[in-house]
């Protein structure tokens, strides 16, 4: 379990040994140094807290959107993904904007609102941002391994071509 707080990008976390207990205080152990306890979370110099759910900002609330997806779409039901799981020593490394080829840093105004995007062109990774304007910090949303259809299609180059401006 130790080991996995010494990986690196682009190593992927050792999950797979693990039940589900020791697997869950493995990621809660990278989880705490790189994003809950680090005093210097932020992107572009302002401050990042976690998804903010019903007007709270609970650190598990992120923490789910970290590590694990939604099964079931009408009832926003979550599974562990070992997909996310596995990077998620990743969103600091982006966040901090360690990498600097192959990288596509945007924003894109959705229907949802405005996202910032950082988009890993190598490995397939993305971290999805909310700017808060008026608070002049974000929120991080989520962070993940873009495979599948959305692999295929290239689906953040093609948000990409509709990027804003600027970075908010």
């Amino acid at each position: 379990m130790p080991l996995n707080l010494l990986k690196k990008y682009n190593q992927l976390l050792e999950l797979t040994s693990f039940g589900e207990r020791d697997r869950t205080a493995s990621l809660l152990g990278i989880f705490n140094r790189d994003i809950a306890t680090n005093n210097y979370f932020k992107f572009e110099n302002k401050e990042i807290k976690p998804t903010p759910l019903d007007g709270e900002i609970k650190m598990s609330t992120l923490f789910s959107h970290l590590t694990t997806e939604i099964v079931d779409k009408e009832t926003r039901k979550r599974e562990f993904d070992i997909h996310r799981s596995s990077r998620l020593h990743w969103v600091k490394y982006h966040i901090d904007k360690s990498k600097k080829d192959n990288m596509l840093i945007f924003s894109v105004d959705e229907p949802e609102g405005i996202r910032t995007y950082i988009y890993d062109k190598d490995e397939k990774y993305v971290v999805v941002l909310e700017p808060l304007k008026h608070l002049d910090e974000y929120y991080l949303l989520t962070a993940y391994h873009i495979r599948g259809k959305d692999a295929q299609r290239d689906k953040f180059i093609k948000k990409y071509k509709r990027k804003l401006s600027k970075v908010y």
